[in-house]
């Protein structure tokens, strides 16, 4: 197999961290941006010493930066994004900057070099959708501009039409992707991350605090399999110009994953739930389910979720300890 460049924006973060790994471990060479803001150095010291590794701390504003990576890569994936509802909601221009612009920005250098493009987008973007699983062709259902919660989801679909029309009227190698409640081991809950959240609380016996009534329900898939499944459409002729969700499809309720997380932790905790008012501001609006269609990656590369949710809880438990 050939051995190619990558440039992953958002590089030490969660999920860019994992798949730096998994590139350098199948002979990879990777070049890495990350501002920090929500990655961190101690994510990629593992890292640092590899030879086909290349760190820059910068953010997408740094033209330069960005332009001199790009030249140098094959394929870029594009992970950095304002991410976290808590951050969404309470500072939503930063959101909308940071996610439209620097897709922009991105798909720009791309197109100067010809690099394939993978676009991280979000299961937000089907809004407050009732056909379930969500397909990717569904029609989408957002709610009131008024409403800055779904000011992610915008963004985010912009990305994404943005990166098709690059591949439309340009034929840049362009692949969005939809995921679907990412988690597992470096995943913060500073920003309201509810797993890492729900398994830091019952470590310290504190209540699980549970917004809303806890019926919501989610699909949460293990880092492990999402790298694995972008690892693969980075690399497949076919995959540019079209959509992929991915993510699991176990689902479990909010007030499900507590008494999990409770269980697995041998906690003491009990389960406090929050009203959306008094945990986000008033007037919030939530997704009472979010459930993927996988046919389309599955007939593609084969591709399906691995890890269960009891994997994935052990699996956060083990790293916060």
């Amino acid at each position: 197999m050939d051995k190619k460049t990558y440039f992953i924006t958002g590089g030490a973060g969660f999920i860019g961290s994992h798949l730096s790994e998994l590139l350098l471990k199948n002979g990879h060479r990777v070049l890495a941006l990350d501002n920090f803001s929500t990655g961190s150095e101690k994510n990629i010291e593992g890292l640092i010493d590899n030879e086909n590794y290349h760190f820059v701390r910068a953010s997408l504003d740094d033209d330069i930066v960005v332009d001199r990576m790009a030249s140098e890569s094959d394929i870029i994936i594009h992970l950095a994004a304002a991410v976290g509802v808590m951050l969404i909601v309470e500072r939503p221009v930063h959101t909308i900057r940071t996610n439209i612009m620097g897709t922009e920005k991105i798909l720009d250098a791309a197109l100067r070099y010809n690099s394939r493009v993978l676009l991280a987008s979000t299961s937000e973007v089907y809004g407050k959708g009732v056909s379930i699983p969500f397909a990717e062709e569904d029609d989408v259902l957002l709610g009131a501009s008024s409403k800055n919660r779904w000011a992610y989801a915008a963004t985010k679909m912009v990305d994404e039409f943005l990166g098709l029309a690059y591949h439309q009227e340009y034929g840049l190698e362009v692949v969005p992707f939809r995921l679907f409640n990412t988690v597992g081991a470096r995943q913060t809950g500073q920003y309201g991350m509810v797993v890492p959240r729900f398994v830091q609380q019952a470590m310290n016996n504190e209540d699980i605090t549970v917004f809303g009534t806890g019926d919501q329900s989610r699909c949460f898939c293990d880092v492990r399999d999402i790298i694995r499944a972008l690892y693969d459409l980075s690399l497949h002729a076919d995959s540019p110009g079209q959509v992929f969700n991915i993510g699991s499809q176990n689902e479990i309720s909010i007030t499900g994953l507590a008494e999990k997380v409770i269980e697995i932790t041998g906690s003491s905790s009990g389960i406090k739930y929050i009203p959306y008012d008094e945990a986000y501001a008033p007037g919030f609006e939530d997704m009472e389910r979010r459930v993927p269609d996988l046919s389309r990656i599955n007939k593609l590369i084969g591709w399906e979720s691995e890890y269960s949710i009891d994997d994935i809880l052990n699996s956060v438990h083990d790293s916060l300890k």
